[in-house]
C-alpha cells in the first residue's frame, strides 16, 4: 500500500452545534442529566445586589469549580483556558462557541467579595448528597469513618516554636464529674478541674520539665493555620486533616477539617456530631480503624445508640512483659488479679481519669514472675483503668461478632478508596490555598464532587437520558437557522 501524506484541513465549515458535536457517552451529559445545578440561584440570590450591571450567572462559576476538580485541572486558570478550546466544557457551562469564557480572576473576586463567608459550600454538598439518596443510592446502615492528611501550601522548614494553651476537650466537664464521683466514693478528695500538662525535655539543663495548661508546637511562617504533621515513616510536613464519614457505597457524608496536629481521636467528635444531626437515626451501626479505639470514643459512639465496630489494636507492652489482658479485673470487688494470684488494689483516680491499682512491694519483691511483671525500683506493680474502660470492652466485644466480620472488612473498599480517588483525581493530595477556612470549603467543594460523578455515573448506568427525536430536532434548527440567514443577505 502506498503511503499517503497528511494534508491538514483546517478551513472546514462545521455545520452542527454544540449538541451535536458533545458524545452522547461524554462525563458532562451524566453529569448534567443527573442534577439540575440552577438550584445554585436561589442559594446566592441574597448575595447579589437589585442594581448595577448583569454579572456572570452563579451557576457558570460554580460549574467551572466542578469542571476544575472533576477532572482534575486543579488550576482556574488552566480550566478556563480548557474551556475555551473544549465543547464538551462549553457545552456543560450553557455557553456557546462564540460566548466569552470568564476570566480565571472572576472566580477569586467572587469568592473575596461574596462567597467566602457564606454557607453555599456546605448547602451544595447537601443537595448533591440528598439527590443522591433521592436516588436510592445512599445505603447508611453502617458508617465509615478514618481521617486522611492534605499537605499545606507551605514550606516545611519556615517555622517558629511558640507556646500555646492546650485546647479544652469537649467531654472534659462530664469526665471530671464522674472523677470526683468516683473518688467521693473511695473516700477521696474531689479534683476542682482537669490540669492539661506536657512533659518537656530542656536540652540546655538536661532537665525534664512539665508546663500546665500550655504546650510547644511549630508553627508555619507560610501558613500560619496548617499543622505540623508527622505520622510513622511519612514525611514531617505541614498538613490540614480531613476527618471524613462515609456510607456502604463510597458516597460521602460528612467531613470537617482541622490543622494537621490534631489527632484522629481528638477531630472525631467533631464531624460526629455533624454526621448525627443530618442521619443519626439511619444510621446503625460505626466503623473505624485501631486509631480511634480509646474508652471515650466508644463511649460516644454507645450512648448515642450506634454499635461500634473497630479492630484488635496491639498491646504497647514491652517485650518479654505480661499484657494487661493477663491480669484479671474483678469488678464486684473493684481490683485486679496478677498471673501469680495478688491483688492489686485500689489507690486512686488521676485527673486525667484512670483508676490505679497498686500492688504489694512486700509480696512482689520475691514473685518469681517479677521480672515479668515490673522494673519498679520500689518492686510496685501499677495498672490503669480507665472510668469510662467499659464501653472499649464493650466495643473489643462487636470483634466476635458476624457483624463485625461482615462490615470492617470494607473499610478499604469504601473510606479508603474514597480518599484515594480524591487523592489522585480531584486534588486531595495537595492544596493550592491557605487558611483552614478556604482548605474546609475546598475540602468540601472535592467531596461533593466525588459524590456527584459517582451519582452521575450510576444514574447514566440505571436510565441514560438520550432523546433521539430531540437530538434530530436540535440538528435540524440551526440548519434552517443559517439558510433563512443566507436568503436575508443574499437580498
Amino acid at each position: 500500500m502506498a503511503m499517503t501524506r497528511q494534508i491538514h484541513k483546517n478551513d472546514c465549515i462545521i455545520m452542527n452545534t454544540l449538541e451535536e458535536l458533545v458524545p452522547q457517552e461524554h462525563l458532562v451529559r451524566k453529569l448534567d442529566n443527573c442534577i439540575d445545578f440552577r438550584f445554585i440561584e436561589e442559594l446566592v440570590k441574597d448575595l447579589y445586589s437589585v442594581a448595577g450591571r448583569p454579572s456572570i450567572p452563579p451557576v457558570v462559576l460554580f460549574k467551572l469549580i466542578l469542571i476544575n476538580i472533576i477532572f482534575g485541572i486543579n488550576s482556574m486558570r488552566r480550566t478556563c483556558e480548557e474551556c475555551k478550546v473544549n465543547l464538551a466544557y462549553r457545552w456543560y457551562l450553557g455557553l456557546s462557541i462564540y460566548d466569552d469564557i470568564p476570566n480565571y480572576s472572576t472566580w477569586s473576586q467572587n469568592y473575596i467579595r461574596r462567597y467566602k463567608d457564606s454557607d453555599v459550600f456546605n448547602q451544595i454538598f447537601d443537595t448533591i448528597l440528598n439527590q443522591a439518596i433521592e436516588y436510592g443510592f445512599v445505603d447508611m446502615e453502617t458508617v465509615f469513618g478514618d481521617g486522611t492528611h492534605q499537605k499545606a501550601n507551605a514550606n516545611k522548614n519556615k517555622y517558629k516554636d511558640v507556646e500555646v494553651e492546650i485546647v479544652k476537650k469537649v467531654y472534659e466537664e462530664e469526665m471530671l464529674k464522674e472523677i470526683n464521683e468516683d473518688r467521693i466514693k473511695h473516700g477521696k478528695k474531689p479534683l476542682e478541674n482537669i490540669e492539661k500538662t506536657e512533659i518537656m525535655y530542656d536540652e540546655e539543663t538536661g532537665e525534664i520539665k512539665e508546663n500546665i495548661n500550655t504546650k510547644h508546637i511549630k508553627k508555619s511562617i507560610t501558613d500560619t493555620e496548617s499543622g505540623c504533621f508527622h505520622k510513622g515513616e511519612k514525611e514531617k510536613c505541614f498538613a490540614y486533616t480531613h476527618q471524613t464519614f462515609c456510607d456502604k457505597n463510597g458516597f460521602v457524608l460528612a467531613s470537617i477539617t482541622t490543622p494537621g496536629n490534631v489527632h484522629d481521636s481528638v477531630a472525631f467528635f467533631k464531624v460526629y456530631k455533624v454526621l448525627n444531626s443530618k442521619f443519626k437515626d439511619r444510621i446503625k451501626n460505626v466503623c473505624l480503624d485501631a486509631g480511634y479505639i480509646n474508652p471515650v470514643i466508644c463511649r460516644e459512639i454507645i450512648l448515642t445508640g450506634h454499635i461500634p465496630l473497630m479492630p484488635y489494636k496491639r498491646p504497647m507492652t514491652g517485650k518479654g512483659f505480661f499484657k494487661k489482658y493477663e491480669y484479671a479485673y474483678d469488678e464486684y470487688y473493684d481490683c485486679y488479679v496478677c498471673p501469680n494470684n495478688e491483688v492489686l488494689s485500689y489507690s486512686t483516680t488521676d485527673k486525667k481519669g484512670y483508676k490505679q491499682y497498686k500492688s504489694d512491694p512486700e509480696k512482689c519483691k520475691n514473685c518469681p514472675l517479677r521480672g515479668q511483671c515490673t522494673k519498679s525500683k520500689n518492686y510496685q506493680k501499677v495498672m490503669t483503668r480507665h472510668i469510662w474502660e467499659e464501653y472499649k470492652e464493650q466495643a473489643n466485644e462487636n470483634r466476635y461478632t458476624k457483624l463485625w466480620k461482615d462490615n470492617y472488612p470494607l473499610r478499604k473498599e469504601t473510606i479508603e478508596r474514597v480518599f484515594g480517588d480524591c487523592k489522585e483525581q480531584h486534588g486531595l493530595r495537595y492544596t493550592r490555598v491557605r487558611g483552614l477556612l478556604k482548605n474546609e470549603q475546598n475540602a468540601t467543594m472535592i467531596f461533593a464532587c466525588h459524590n456527584l460523578k459517582k451519582m452521575a455515573n450510576w444514574r447514566w448506568k440505571q436510565a441514560p437520558n438520550i432523546d433521539l427525536n430531540k437530538t434530530i430536532i436540535q440538528r435540524i434548527i440551526p440548519f434552517l437557522k443559517f439558510i433563512k440567514q443566507k436568503a436575508v443577505y443574499s437580498n
